[in-house]
């Protein structure tokens, strides 16, 4: 594979942006060889500056569900950027999406947007506090809810890739009130309340965990979080911003039937612009200012282009149903192909997977919890990445990220994955 652009990309980025990037997981620390220098993307596919094709499955890290450049969303942003980008006043197209995610998602009475996951994610945390007049939030090790100090303890992403438990600058006392437990472990989480259950304002979780790869939630964990933050009057929040309208249309809520407090949304609901998003029932959320005393705002916050995007977007998933059960044959194909490769080849591997949400973690046999996924050989996913870029398989850079499909990716895309990964177990092989 030709990189010579890429190379002198990085060289360029490496002088004026830390680690020649503005988000770690894209510097290919855990992998060999150089990103590509990505210029183009179409459907499932990108191309770089090199002229290499690539099927891709980062898709922006999940907001591409309806692959790159779909017409109705490139309409839409057009026909926004006639009308200007910013007016520092509330919008029509704001209100409209958030009547769609309120049609949409039955937890959700009323939505607030700011512009990322980071900031839903930290403002829901200063909202369930001031709602139940408690300090203390429980997380569970290897979800990642952005990088606000309090919700930085053992986080997965980057964290997690870059092989550090939080980051320097975050003071103790920020983490002080984080509890951190293990995802899928409902005990866990029931001895803490017994003994702590009234101090604690709230549980976030990732519905189904993603940034330590896919981690599907085991059998009765979510609705145990559900029954026991009910009983001791904490909130449940789900952090829905990489499964929401992605898993189902309604998000993992739906697909699973359980019912959170608050809900944070981002990635398909701005379909690759800047967006993030939480929302609740209006007794919560009506606590916000200015209607309530909690204090939170965002100067681009609701942006006319991200609003006109993710309207456009989720246009077409309401529209199309039978577009989730697409991406869940395509989810399962994929998963049915690695599974049968490393049995061929009498290699351990596990896949995680929730509809378009897929990742194979080698070298082991279950991926339940962080604990679990951190066994998994990591050097032969690199080696793994390394074989799939040659191949024109666009993969993420890293064992805990998961891969997305989108609409537009085709059996024959799968199958080319596929057939890529069997070649390369042997090379790999643990």
């Amino acid at each position: 594979m030709r990189d010579s652009n890429a190379r002198a990309l990085r060289e360029r980025a490496e002088r004026v942006l830390p680690g020649g990037v503005d988000s770690p997981v894209r510097a290919y620390r855990a992998v060999p060889g150089v990103a590509p220098h990505i210029v183009r993307g179409d459907g499932a596919h990108v191309h770089d500056a090199d002229g290499n094709e690539f099927v891709d499955y980062v898709l922006a890290y999940g907001p591409h569900i309806l692959g790159h450049q779909p017409p109705r969303v490139v309409a839409a942003v057009r026909a926004q950027l006639d009308c200007g980008l910013a007016f520092g006043h509330t919008v029509e197209l704001e209100v409209e999406l958030a009547e769609r995610i309120v049609d949409a998602v039955e937890s959700v009475e009323m939505v607030r947007f700011v512009t990322s996951g980071t900031e839903a994610a930290m403002s829901a945390v200063r909202l369930a506090r001031a709602a139940t007049g408690r300090d203390r939030i429980v997380k569970f090790a290897g979800g990642y809810h952005g990088h606000a100090d309090a919700l930085l303890a053992e986080a997965g992403s980057g964290i997690a890739t870059l092989g550090i438990p939080g980051s320097p600058g975050v003071p103790a006392a920020a983490v002080a009130s984080t509890i951190v437990l293990p995802y899928n472990d409902r005990e866990a989480v029931a001895a803490l309340f017994e003994r702590e259950g009234e101090q604690i304002a709230a549980v976030i979780v990732e519905p189904v965990a993603g940034n330590m790869g896919c981690v599907p939630p085991a059998p009765g964990f979510l609705h145990g979080l559900r029954d026991i933050t009910s009983k001791w009057g904490a909130l449940l929040v789900f952090d829905e911003v990489m499964t929401g309208f992605r898993v189902a249309y309604g998000g993992a809520q739906a697909l699973y039937g359980v019912r959170p407090d608050l809900s944070l949304f981002g990635k398909v609901i701005g379909a690759g612009l800047p967006v993030g998003a939480y929302g609740g029932s209006r007794a919560l959320m009506e606590q916000i200012a200015p209607s309530g005393p909690v204090y939170q705002a965002g100067t681009l916050a609701g942006s006319p282009p991200a609003m006109a995007a993710g309207g456009a977007a989720l246009d077409v998933l309401r529209e199309q149903p039978a577009l989730y059960q697409r991406l869940d044959l395509l989810g399962k194909r994929l998963q049915d192909g690695f599974e049968a490769a490393a049995g061929a080849a009498g290699m351990q591997c596990t896949v995680g997977r929730v509809g378009s949400m897929v990742t194979p973690f080698l070298g082991i046999e279950a991926a339940r919890s962080f604990d679990d996924v951190k066994q998994a050989d990591r050097e032969s996913f690199g080696r793994l990445h390394a074989a799939w870029l040659d191949a024109g398989v666009l993969w993420p850079p890293s064992q805990f990220e998961t891969a997305f499909l989108s609409t537009t990716h085709t059996d024959e895309d799968v199958d080319r994955t596929v057939e890529s990964f069997a070649r390369t177990l042997t090379r790999v092989s643990v």
